[in-house]
């Protein structure tokens, strides 16, 4: 058995996005920027869909959901990756790590899941439109998003109960810019197999269950288009899931990247590049893909934006 007079890992030191000094300063402001552009993008998108009437269809419920799921997924990884830019010992605590393991644990399983619950919202509307909203009622928009929540919460506490009940003996610098498993659990002094086992179990099973959700119910919508017989119809019900297509080719593509590449290829800095992706650029791209090919965001920006100036002038 391992001695148990080994020092207990207190705070952990990540090495960031890069450990080059020079570039400290410039990659500040890049990521200062996607982080404004997410914070304002998501929640333009949250202040639309909640207050313009012609917005509240189950469709922009979950819209307004992932752009909340993406606003917290920032949230959680880019103050902290700032601030670390800026000072020479890029630390966190102990607690802190594990806090923001949970808190990132919490909106990426919420987002593999609302992902896949718009894509059900698509293929009830384009394949069954006369029992729409029976089947998509506001009730049940609700208790699936619920169940998300919960379901991403509970999936969150378990996997970091399991990481940090780990022991941290040895090295504490984090490949990293922020506490993530693969890292962490190379940092470990424990056996870590039972940890690893629950942790491949519980990912693969949300990556395959919800990539399935997407699956058949956009080849359900795609043999539902090819069957219109009108163009117009065609173009009409691709446009409604357009937006949402997009999206998950976008965020599936990067797990998919990230999960399936050859072990023998794999390494913490692309793992990095990686997490940068779906951290932080998809969360700032959704928002830009569901406005810039959405005739109804774009109709309900201008609302609000013609409103806002009437209100102004009036004053």
């Amino acid at each position: 058995m391992a001695p148990r007079n080994l020092t207990q890992v207190t705070e952990f030191i990540l090495t960031g996005v890069s450990d080059h000094p020079d570039l400290q300063i410039p990659l500040f402001f890049v990521f200062l920027l996607i982080y404004g552009i997410t914070m304002a993008g998501n929640l333009g998108i949250i202040i639309l869909t909640s207050i313009d009437s012609q917005l509240q269809t189950p469709m922009y419920f979950f819209l307004r959901h992932l752009a909340i799921i993406n606003l917290g997924d920032s949230t959680v990884i880019a103050p902290k990756m700032l601030i670390n830019f800026l000072v020479k010992k890029k630390t966190t605590a102990y607690y802190e790590c594990a806090t923001q393991l949970g808190g990132f644990l919490v909106f990426i399983v919420a987002e593999v899941f609302t992902l896949a619950v718009m894509a059900y919202d698509r293929y009830v509307a384009i394949c069954n439109p006369l029992l729409y909203m029976v089947v998509v009622s506001p009730q049940v928009c609700i208790l699936l998003v619920s169940l998300t929540y919960l379901y991403s919460f509970s999936t969150a506490l378990v996997v970091s109960s399991c990481i940090f009940s780990l022991s941290y003996c040895s090295s504490n610098v984090i490949n990293h810019f922020f506490c993530d498993i693969v890292p962490l659990l190379t940092l470990s002094c424990s056996d870590t197999y039972l940890p690893e086992t629950i942790i491949f179990i519980s990912a693969a099973t949300n990556l395959v269950l919800s990539l399935i959700i997407v699956l058949v119910s956009y080849f359900n919508i795609v043999l539902s288009i090819l069957r219109m017989r009108s163009s117009e119809g065609r173009k009409k019900a691709f446009s409604t899931c357009a937006s949402h297509m997009m999206a998950v080719m976008v965020f599936y593509g990067t797990l998919l990247f990230m999960y399936l590449q050859p072990q023998t290829n794999y390494s913490l800095d692309t793992d990095k590049i990686a997490s940068v992706f779906y951290t932080l650029v998809i969360p700032m791209l959704n928002p830009m893909i569901y406005s810039l090919r959405n005739k109804d965001v774009k109709a309900a920006l201008q609302r609000f934006l013609a409103n806002s100036c009437c209100s102004f002038k009036s004053m």
